[in-house]
């Protein structure tokens, strides 16, 4: 029986980079749901619960820091790991990143290989993938 896919959810609010996140991601074998703003995103993770999220930090209305902070908040959805993007490579970011609770961190522009192989470590069904 083939394993169940992961559930990613992509949040970004460029269209160009939710696309090629979401080929990239497909290309893994992975199930992708995107999202172009912040309380799109929760409400997502409401509905869908994902696996991962990968979560810009630049979104129209709340932003990357406050879903993440939201999540956080509510102990069924405590336990997503979430990847923020950002193009802000900077202590102060990479601090209130922590602080917000996300599992990981990459900068703006950022290797596709790198975003998998840090989904691999933070999904359970990634990691045993070749």
């Amino acid at each position: 029986m083939k394993p169940e896919r992961a559930r990613i959810l992509v949040v970004d609010d460029d269209p160009l980079v939710r696309e090629i996140l979401a080929r990239i991601l497909d290309l893994e074998d992975l199930t992708v749901r995107v999202a172009a703003d912040g309380e799109s995103a929760v409400r997502d993770v409401h509905e869908q619960r994902p696996d991962a999220i990968v979560l810009d930090v630049g979104l129209p209305g709340i932003d990357g820091f406050e879903v993440c902070e939201h999540l956080r908040a509510d102990a069924q959805l405590a336990t997503i790991p979430v990847v923020l993007l950002t193009g802000q490579d900077d202590d102060e970011t990479r601090a209130a990143a922590a602080r917000a609770g996300c599992a990981d961190y990459l900068a703006k522009p950022f290797s596709p290989l790198a975003l998998i192989e840090t989904l691999r470590g933070l999904v359970a069904g990634l990691a045993t993938r070749a």
